[in-house]
């Protein structure tokens, strides 16, 4: 792919680094982590072929604007320093290269939903009103260890396909958007409706399915309601949690 769409504007690229940095900070504050591993990554503003990435080894709940590095699809450090671990060349790389709707790559081995990959049926079940989110859009995919080598994270990436949420059965997730704030709301909602899932399933009593016609007028109704007075509603949830960061850790943005 080639190198940029357009010419880079740094104010652009100045906010996808505190938006970036903030999905970090957020995603420690609700237990999404699992402490210096996972990545979340997303493209540089003005570029097709180049995205932030953290350094390896700093804790998600102390990601700052300034940390990221910029890696290319060739996989050279283009921008910034620190050491890359091996998966986020090799799962986030193959990703946003091959899925274009993969501006931001949200990779986490979140608790409820990687408990729910574990399962012989690790399928979201259309129980519960977030369920319904993400009806006919998870991608479930077999576990093959780990990510060393492009081709892993190119199997990943066309098991996917144009959903937005790959279970990795055995593993974890991974939750990929046009935007972060929208790829983040995803990453969010899945967790809780796992949860919820888990929950119910541990009483040992049956769920009740929401009739298949509900389903899909359900569906409708949040694509109608994805705007409120003229914003994205994931614009919105994200602006609330950064305003969270803002007074009580604002180093986020330095």
């Amino acid at each position: 792919m080639n190198a940029s769409l357009k010419p880079v504007q740094a104010p652009a690229e100045r906010q996808a680094r505190i938006d970036l940095a903030a999905c970090h900070r957020i995603a420690a504050r609700f237990g999404l982590h699992e402490g210096i591993d996972n990545h979340m990554t997303s493209l540089v503003p003005g570029y097709s072929d180049r995205f932030y990435l953290a350094p390896f080894g700093l804790h998600w709940s102390e990601v700052k604007a300034s940390d990221f590095c910029e890696i290319d699809f060739g996989g050279r450090m283009v921008a910034g320093g620190g050491a890359v671990e091996d998966t986020a060349f090799f799962i986030h790389l193959p990703v946003h290269r091959l899925a274009p709707h993969a501006r931001c790559v949200l990779h986490t081995h979140m608790p409820y939903a990687t408990a729910l990959a574990m399962l012989e049926n690790p399928g979201l079940e259309m129980a519960m009103q977030n369920g319904l989110m993400f009806h006919e859009d998870i991608a479930y995919v077999e576990y093959n260890g780990f990510a060393f080598d492009q081709s892993e994270g190119e199997r990943l990436a066309r098991a996917l396909g144009d959903k937005s949420v790959l279970m990795m059965r055995n593993h974890g997730v991974l939750v990929v958007g046009e935007t972060l704030p929208r790829a983040f709301e995803r990453l969010y909602f899945l967790e809780r409706a796992a949860q919820v899932q888990i929950l119910a399933l541990s009483t040992g009593r049956p769920l009740h399915p929401i009739a298949d016609a509900v389903v899909r007028a359900t569906v409708t109704q949040f694509h109608s309601g994805a705007a409120v007075g003229g914003r994205d509603r994931a614009d919105l949830h994200f602006a609330a949690l950064k305003r969270i960061l803002d007074r009580s850790e604002p180093d986020y943005a330095t």
